[in-house]
């Protein structure tokens, strides 16, 4: 199968918009300034937050989302990015990224969808966004359609930016028994001598993850490429054997 990497739709005004309005109301009407102030200096944020929290925030895509029609791919595409790129608080980008999970938009779950992923995790940069839509966008997409993806993680485990790369590493998050191995160490090994701390943070949860699967398999790992793991990634790993 070949990916699609046509260019992604211009939110256009009107619908799109409508909806960044209704999220930002709706959020601005359980911000709270002290949790905000808090949630911004913990992330080093330059974006601010309206201060909700994370279960609030679902509860208020619910009411953000209700009514919403996704009748295709374009149109969901469309009403993400009018959240992504016109957000101007930190939770409307978290409004964003539930709606590319939204059950209206499991039909739109393909390697068609990866130039928006793309999008959100290089524009993003940051560990909030980039580790949910690896593990939980990314990672189901690479489940499903496994021979298109493995190439895209390949070539992104050898990218110049380093939230794809981390994102090649932490795809297969919660695979388990299903991880594929080869894959896994492929996508570290380009990494494994990075001095990033999110790379090598990505490398240990990536293996510490696998751990609790195969701990015999990831000891062997660890030991073997002791020289070359950071202490990091190796504490990391090694964690819960």
């Amino acid at each position: 199968m070949t990916l699609v990497t046509e260019a992604l739709p211009v939110p256009t005004r009107g619908k799109a918009s409508a909806l960044l309005m209704r999220a930002r109301r709706e959020l601005g009407r359980i911000a709270d300034a002290r949790r905000a102030a808090g949630a911004q200096a913990y992330m080093k944020s330059v974006m601010p937050y309206h201060g909700v929290s994370t279960p609030l925030l679902r509860e208020s895509c619910t009411e953000i989302f209700a009514g919403l029609e996704l009748p295709s791919r374009t149109i969901w595409c469309d009403q993400v990015l009018s959240l992504w790129r016109g957000a101007k608080f930190r939770e409307e980008r978290y409004v964003a990224i539930a709606l590319t999970g939204h059950k209206l938009a499991k039909a739109f779950q393909t390697p068609a969808a990866m130039p928006l992923y793309e999008e959100i995790i290089v524009t993003g940069a940051w560990w909030d966004y980039v580790d949910d839509v690896a593990s939980h966008r990314v990672g189901p997409i690479l489940r499903d359609y496994p021979a298109a993806m493995k190439r895209k993680m390949l070539a992104w485990s050898k990218s110049g930016n380093m939230w794809k790369r981390r994102t090649s590493i932490l795809s297969q998050l919660g695979f388990k028994q299903n991880t594929d191995l080869d894959l896994l160490y492929a996508c570290i090994e380009p990494s494994m001598d990075s001095k990033e701390f999110f790379l090598r943070k990505a490398i240990g949860w990536a293996l510490r993850q696998y751990a609790w699967t195969d701990p015999a398999e990831v000891k062997r790992y660890a030991r073997r490429n002791r020289g070359r793991l950071s202490g990091l990634s190796y504490r990391e790993a090694l964690k819960n054997v």
